[in-house]
């Protein structure tokens, strides 16, 4: 199982309480993988079977053990973190606007509003539009394009970004990708097409494409101006 299936599956199972789940349970739990590999090696109960996949070593044959043991890490992609087809109107949109969400719906939000990448604005037909974040933030372009001549022409978004999340939740910026090998960048590409554009001849995602897909999580603020909204209609009804 992927390390990110693995914390689902325990959130599912309620093996830990919602409140100690953190934010950001799949790096979590992917850490104490490594440290058990690491510190135990063959005696770990895990087993690395190929890129962010593990397996109870005792569900293994022995050859096939040995074998991903010794197996060489695959060329993965420079994307890091995605959240797919994001609600507008749960943001509370100014110039650097909280672009909040989770890994589960128990765990804690995260903050993507200073993430670098690339985005997808979308109507009820699909893309509309697809932009970039190099120089400025994705929670600033996307501000932006609340006020341009796209401001009535979308209500979702997607995005792909660049920085890791740290497992306080924080992103992590870091200059690893001043190198990159050209096949690193053509996979990446492929897969955010497939991932945004969903085409329908295509059945699985990219190649290598591990990045851990984000839920939309509602800016609190929003939630506070809807019931002061109630609250004064109430008032001006009495």
């Amino acid at each position: 199982m992927h390390y990110a299936d693995i914390a689902q599956e325990i959130s599912r199972s309620r093996l830990r309480k919602s409140n100690e789940l953190g934010a950001t349970p799949s790096n979590t739990v992917a850490v104490i993988i490594s440290k058990s590999l690491s510190e135990l090696q063959e005696k770990s109960p895990f087993a690395r079977v190929s890129r962010g996949i593990y397996a109870l070593r005792t569900n293994l044959d022995t050859n096939i053990s040995e074998e991903i043991e010794t197996s060489t890490v695959h060329v993965s992609g420079i994307i890091n973190a995605l959240g797919m087809f994001w609600e507008r109107a749960k943001v509370n949109w100014r110039l650097d606007p909280q672009i909040l969400g989770s890994q589960q719906p128990d765990s804690q939000p995260i903050d993507f509003g200073m993430q670098v990448g690339i985005y997808l604005l979308h109507d009820s037909q699909g893309v509309v539009y697809v932009g970039r974040t190099t120089d400025q933030t994705l929670g600033r372009r996307l501000y932006q394009h609340t006020l341009d001549r796209l401001r009535g022409r979308w209500d979702r978004f997607s995005w792909f970004g660049l920085y890791e999340i740290g497992l306080e939740g924080a992103l992590v910026k870091n200059g690893k990708y001043v190198d990159l090998d050209t096949s690193v960048i053509i996979t990446t590409l492929e897969a955010v097409m497939i991932e945004g554009l969903e085409p329908r001849q295509n059945r699985h995602r990219g190649d290598d494409f591990r990045a851990i897909e984000f839920i939309q999580s509602e800016d609190p603020l929003l939630a506070k101006k809807k019931n002061k909204a109630i609250l004064n209609e109430l008032i001006e009804r009495s």
